[in-house]
């Protein structure tokens, strides 16, 4: 741990050259941020003090990557609010059933059209399901899109997805590491993480006043304190629960945006929120060995092609069935298209079970392209958008469907008084 702190500053500043040619470029930073944390690590060279494999700052750095997630989160909460979130409730539930129902049965059947075993389709099937809520937490705020009509759906589907993926850890734990899976410890491990989350929006939104007073300190020091007390406290809690520790941050922001200090907690987390979650995505690309990915190639191609196909899909009925129009929808499939931590998350699991090994560099390249992509397709959602519906009538079948549901009630109710 000698030069711990050197090999922190050397990675801060490779972290501010990607940002300086993505700057360049005008480019989404997040891809730049993955690929100097992959030109880098264990398979990079070492000149004297300047190590650029990183092993003593490691832990340090993936920690810190860590925090940049509960902050990305946070800050989205805070953008957000709990009253639009339970005003769309009804719709996110739909629009999370659709995402998931579209995404797992797409992974099912790669996994057994690529003729890997059993377990094994399993694991795909969670890898090309889960998206990342880190990156789209970073494109929202990057784009400026957090207060946009769809957005509200977005977050609801990443929430949605946590659900999905207690439930999911807790049967493939059991299959993948015990060769078993008790029923009773399935739905309980899905109800507490369901209850927690409710429980928690509903409780929060009721201790509004509380924090109103609580939170009137003087002392900026003491403000960040106590609010960054509150932050770790809910998400590591959060944490043994089995659920995310990233959603317990989102959540902590949505009820802290129901209070007055809403600007004053935004303003203070600007700079945490930048900082770290660009270690997060260094750190990120620091865990893939570009020198392993070659036997993995087609595979990862077809499951990309196969996500994006899958996404954009959902995107437009989770819009359709909530009211949205057919821009807002084609936004929705192309943000949640990234793929990031919690596919790596399960692509371990399959590690530890003794899985197949191409398991490994299928997820890494799997995850390195839409990582990349995700931002991208975000950030041009309009030019594609217009170019689909040059060959789908999109704005047409919306219209149908809005004119549809705005339709007068049949002559008969309509006399009726």
């Amino acid at each position: 741990m000698e030069h711990i702190v050197f090999e922190i500053g050397l990675a801060i500043g490779l972290i501010a050259i990607a940002g300086f040619i993505s700057q360049k470029l005008r480019f989404s930073i997040v891809p730049f941020y993955i690929l100097i944390g992959m030109a880098v690590g264990p398979h990079a060279a070492s000149i004297g003090l300047i190590d650029f494999r990183f092993i003593e700052s490691e832990p340090l750095i993936d920690f810190m990557g860590r925090m940049g997630v509960l902050f990305l989160l946070f800050y989205v909460g805070l953008e957000f609010s709990v009253g639009r979130l339970i005003k769309a409730g009804r719709s996110i539930a739909i629009g999370g059933t659709i995402y998931i129902g579209i995404n797992f049965t797409l992974g099912l059947l790669f996994g057994y059209f690529a003729g890997v075993p059993f377990k094994e389709i399993l694991i795909i099937a969670g890898i090309t399901t889960i998206s990342s809520t880190a990156i789209v937490a970073k494109v929202l705020v990057d784009l400026k899109r957090t207060a946009n009509p769809e957005t509200e759906m977005i977050l609801g589907m990443i929430m949605f997805d946590d659900l999905f993926l207690a439930v999911y850890l807790s049967i493939m734990s059991g299959l993948v590491l015990s060769g078993a899976t008790s029923v009773v410890g399935v739905l309980t491990s899905a109800l507490i993480a369901l209850g927690y989350m409710l429980l928690f929006i509903i409780v929060g939104r009721k201790l509004v006043p509380l924090l109103n007073r609580a939170l009137h300190i003087k002392s900026n020091e003491l403000f960040m304190l106590t609010v960054f007390a509150g932050l770790f406290l809910v998400a590591g809690f959060s944490e043994t629960i089995h659920v995310a520790e990233a959603i317990g941050a989102l959540l902590v922001g949505l009820v802290l945006a129901e209070t007055v200090h809403m600007k004053r907690i935004e303003h203070m987390i600007l700079p945490f929120r930048d900082f770290f979650g660009a270690m997060f995505f260094f750190s990120f690309g620091l865990s893939i060995d570009p020198l392993q990915l070659g036997g993995a190639v087609w595979l990862s191609l077809a499951a990309v092609a196969i996500t994006l196909i899958g996404n954009y899909t959902a995107g437009l009925l989770a819009g359709r069935s909530a009211g949205l129009s057919a821009r807002a929808s084609s936004n929705i499939g192309l943000t949640i298209t990234a793929r990031g931590e919690f596919s790596i998350l399960i692509a371990n699991l399959g590690k530890a079970g003794g899985l197949l090994e191409i398991l490994q560099p299928f997820t890494a390249l799997y995850v390195l392209i839409l990582a990349i992509l995700g931002p991208v397709l975000t950030k041009e959602s309009k030019h594609i958008h217009n170019l689909v519906s040059k060959v789908l009538p999109l704005d047409r079948m919306f219209r149908t469907q809005a004119a549809k549901a705005a339709a007068p009630a049949p002559s008969g109710e309509k006399h009726q008084r």
